[in-house]
């Protein structure tokens, strides 16, 4: 009888760890993130997409650009170099959605605010209206840090093609000026390689949350 109770006790003991080392692989692999998606313009709304790439389905990155920051300081790729980065579109005047999407990319700022990896760039679609000065006006007013989010104005032909076959973020006003355009709440989520790695709805708080999140597997994925 003594050595029948031992011998449960070994295979109790033998079945406990071995439910608790599968537990554990069952754990970590659920809780293994999956990469986030390389965006291409073959596979984003046509809306947003300059018909010229709507055909595009690899290598899609964002072009060199030049414009002008609310320091009236000229900003480049150079500014993004090797960093992780979160733009959008708006306009200064904007009584709708900037707002919104200016308040929520203030809080991503306070999120990032010391992280030397990751920046933001907000592009105004009303560049005549947007000057240096008013764009300065309105940082000071929205609380932006001048060392992580640049505010930028510019030719507006320019910016309207980084728009459309850049960052696939604006549609086309149809008003007959083919660089007016109606600018989206989407945010885009720009990887070092210059990839857009995600869509988010600036208006939307929980579509924020998510962002935040794939921030973070991206800045990970950079440490494998």
């Amino acid at each position: 009888m003594l050595e029948a109770f031992k011998e449960y006790k070994k295979f109790g003991l033998f079945f406990l760890v071995l439910s608790i080392i599968i537990v554990t692989i069952i754990y970590n692999i659920l809780n293994v993130k999956k990469a986030l998606p390389i965006y291409q313009p073959a596979l984003v709304n046509a809306e947003l997409v300059d018909s010229t790439i709507q055909h595009k389905k690899k290598y899609h990155k964002i072009v060199d650009f030049s414009l002008t920051n609310q320091n009236g300081e000229t900003v480049t790729q150079e500014n993004f170099k090797n960093k992780i980065y979160i733009a959008d579109f708006f306009f200064t005047t904007c009584p709708t959605i900037c707002p919104i999407m200016t308040d929520h990319m203030r809080d991503i700022q306070k999120e990032i605010i010391n992280d030397n990896n990751i920046m933001l760039l907000s592009h105004s679609v009303t560049p005549k209206i947007d000057s240096v000065a008013q764009l300065k006006r309105y940082a000071l007013k929205k609380g932006v840090n001048d060392k992580k989010w640049h505010l930028v104005t510019g030719d507006k032909k320019q910016i309207y093609e980084l728009a459309r076959k850049s960052y696939l973020a604006v549609k086309t006003d149809g008003n007959g000026d083919q660089y007016d355009m109606i600018h989206t709440e989407n945010f885009m989520l720009i990887d070092k390689e210059r990839q857009i790695r995600g869509f988010y709805d600036g208006t939307d708080p929980e579509a924020i949350k998510t962002l935040l999140e794939d921030l973070e597997t991206l800045k990970n994925s950079y440490k494998d």
